[in-house]
């Protein structure tokens, strides 16, 4: 059996902020010598409950200050990212981890955070589907070509590249069990916070695709 963390970052009743990223990067190394498999970090905005608005910095911190723990996003909340930015920074970390990222993808689940850039919730599935495609046919080419609704890439060469092949392995985080399809078919690890019984039949529901 391997153990993982899910951290929020949440503020707690640190005041100082350098004080309070420090400590957490202790805790990483701590996670790192006694054999935790994996650390994953959830991205929050204009909220104390979550102090890490951009994954990518802290998490390139870590890949300095641990050897063997495996570490990522839990999730991208992808509506908020430009996708050529976000698959350039995607192989720079994985590069500078050696191969230890776990790439997370969503749509967020807060509608107020999304409203703040503007984004409306319901639209959500629809932006995080199309940056998903276009970013792991990145990971899998050495140039780009891509034509969506919403974005088009027309023949862009991608010097960087993720160490591990084809991609960094994927996760979803869900909570209805009907929703089940889509991580499914595109192969993606799922993972989840509800009760046993809901649980299960997320399990269930992901054998059968």
């Amino acid at each position: 059996m391997k153990f993982g963390i899910f951290d929020h970052m949440d503020l707690g009743g640190f005041e100082n902020l350098s004080a309070f990223y420090e400590d957490r990067l202790k805790l990483a190394e701590l996670y790192d010598e006694i054999g935790i498999h994996a650390y994953h970090l959830a991205e929050h905005h204009a909220t104390p409950l979550g102090m890490a608005p951009s994954p990518n910095v802290f998490l390139s911190a870590m890949a300095q200050r641990t050897k063997r723990l495996r570490f990522g996003p839990l999730v991208y909340c992808l509506p908020l990212y430009h996708p050529i930015r976000l698959l350039e920074e995607i192989c720079m970390l994985d590069q500078m981890s050696n191969g230890r990222l776990e790439m997370g993808i969503g749509r967020g689940i807060s509608p107020i955070e999304l409203d703040y850039y503007g984004i409306n919730y319901e639209d959500g599935p629809a932006i995080y589907r199309e940056i998903f495609d276009l970013i792991t046919q990145g990971l899998q080419n050495k140039n780009l070509t891509y034509k969506g609704e919403l974005y088009e890439v027309k023949n862009m060469p991608l010097p960087l590249s993720a160490m591990q092949k084809p991609h960094p392995p994927l996760w979803y985080g869900i909570a209805n069990p009907v929703s089940i399809d889509w991580p499914a078919k595109n192969g993606l690890n799922v993972i989840t916070n509800q009760t046993v019984g809901n649980t299960k039949e997320i399990v269930s529901n992901y054998k059968k695709v």
